[in-house]
């Protein structure tokens, strides 16, 4: 029994450290940012977890910035201390600051998920990734992809949208992003090859965001199983786009994979490994699939409920579409036509961001704002701390595109895709998906809510909680009511 006791005490101990360490450094508590750690282990977790789970994300961050500092504050999450560091200030710090003060920081149930990405961060190869992969992700090398975005977007509208009354939009957005990531991506257009992987994926999606307990049937351990099925798939994918570059079959600007493995260094030597592929492609898939997916769907509610700024877009997409020949794709004097609707889905997204923010982690001791941050804490910049700030942003929750016309936000206020070195290479990506979507549906459709009050959850991106049903009204419809 003594036996039993020791170690008890000795797990507890040692699973507060983390916060031992703040008590005890070396530093004058007194200077350390305000703010409280919460309980022991678990410390504001379930806090954090339920502000998204209620759908306002942002609570957790701007009313600790009322309390404590609108600057900085601490707490702490996932067993780790951490600093919110808030503002425009805290946004560009973080941004200019990877690789000195601070370095990337994944929590350890993604390294289980993602071992050999995660594991290589820091090394040369995983810094070449980051300089060469955002080639491909140009705006002037997607040009060349918008044709094809649209011709998908008019397939999947023609096969699960039209002649339906009512649908279920979140799991239909699910099925537009993927298959476009698979063919932008992969070159896969086989439905039964991308079927084959949807199910995996969404398995994969659902338990980063779980509990990262590994144990048979829990989400965390179908993730782990799930991620090994996909790796498994695309090491034989890329097993035959190697064969095909040998053989001249496909050209290194075919998709994203033929990019990848076409990189090689000054020597001639293969940049990337095929593992450390598959797992860039899995990661580019998620990124690609959720926040992508959330403000689609988001944009779908939001013109639901304000025909106002429905029949804005529906009117400049109508003139985009009448100025097209019978079978004329999208090019990309279209989408820069497209403004006000661009307007619109910032304006989504700064509500309701894809993604809240990411974590880091203090590389050595620095000041900030006057306040300590110990090496080894963990940092966070959330979007909230702008975007739902009436210093940034007039009447915050008021849903207003204008106000990203002319010179837009202050810089380091409009944060969804992050910002500096550290802007989202997928930017661009994402807002022709986004674009031609909301081209084809608003030209089809009219819609409405079937739940006027659907809860948002936010767990990885914001999702309506039943998955936002609608009912359909075509144009024709319309037309003859008129």
């Amino acid at each position: 029994m003594e036996i039993f006791f020791i170690c008890l005490i000795l797990v507890v101990f040692l699973s507060m450290l983390p916060l031992l360490h703040v008590l005890f450094h070396k530093q004058n508590p007194s200077s350390m940012p305000p703010g409280k750690m919460g309980w022991p282990i678990i410390g504001e977790t379930l806090e954090f977890l339920s502000a998204g789970r209620t759908g306002r994300p942002e609570k957790f961050v701007i009313d600790r910035m009322i309390k404590y500092s609108p600057e900085c504050f601490k707490t702490s999450i996932l067993g780790q201390p951490m600093a919110f560091l808030c503002g425009p200030s805290g946004n560009k710090f973080l941004f200019y600051n990877v690789n000195k003060s601070v370095k990337v920081w994944w929590p350890n149930s993604l390294q289980k998920i993602f071992p050999n990405s995660l594991q290589n961060d820091s090394n040369e190869t995983a810094k070449k990734v980051k300089r060469l992969l955002p080639q491909f992700l140009k705006p002037k090398a997607l040009q060349r992809y918008i044709g094809i975005i649209d011709a998908i977007s008019q397939r999947h509208f023609a096969s699960k949208w039209e002649g339906k009354e009512e649908i279920i939009v979140f799991p239909l957005a699910k099925e537009y992003t993927f298959w476009l990531a698979c063919r932008l991506l992969l070159s896969i257009e086989d439905p039964d090859h991308v079927t084959r992987l949807v199910d995996p994926f969404h398995l994969l999606a659902s338990g980063i965001i779980s509990i990262p307990t590994d144990f048979p049937g829990t989400p965390f351990n179908k993730a782990i199983r799930a991620a090994k099925f996909l790796r498994n798939e695309f090491t034989t994918i890329i097993t035959k786009k190697k064969h095909e570059l040998a053989m001249q079959m496909a050209t290194p600007t075919q998709d994203l994979l033929s990019h990848m493995l076409s990189l090689v260094d000054e020597n001639g030597e293969h940049v990337l490994s095929e593992e450390l592929i598959a797992e860039a492609i899995m990661g580019l898939l998620l990124a690609g699939y959720d926040g992508v997916t959330s403000t689609i769907t988001l944009i779908i509610k939001y013109l639901a409920e304000l025909p106002h700024i429905y029949d804005a877009v529906y009117r400049e997409q109508l003139e985009i579409a009448k100025s097209k020949a019978p079978g004329e794709l999208l090019n990309c004097k279209d989408i820069q036509e497209m403004k006000y609707s661009w307007n619109v889905a910032c304006e989504v997204m700064r509500l309701l961001p894809p993604s809240p923010g990411v974590f880091r982690e203090a590389t050595n001791d620095f000041l900030y704002a006057g306040f300590t941050i110990p090496k080894g804490w963990k940092l966070h910049w959330s979007a909230h701390s702008t975007h739902w700030n009436p210093q940034y942003f007039s009447d915050p929750e008021k849903f207003n595109p204008t106000r990203f016309e002319g010179t837009g936000p202050a810089p380091y206020t409009y944060v969804p895709f992050g910002g500096g070195p550290g802007l989202c290479p997928g930017r661009e990506y994402a807002r022709l998906v986004i674009l031609v979507f909301m081209h084809n549906v608003v030209k089809r459709f009219r819609w409405e809510k079937l739940l006027p009050d659907e809860q948002m959850i936010v767990h990885l991106s914001p999702t309506p909680a039943k998955g936002l049903p609608i009912r359909l009204i075509s144009h024709e419809v319309t037309e003859k009511e008129d």
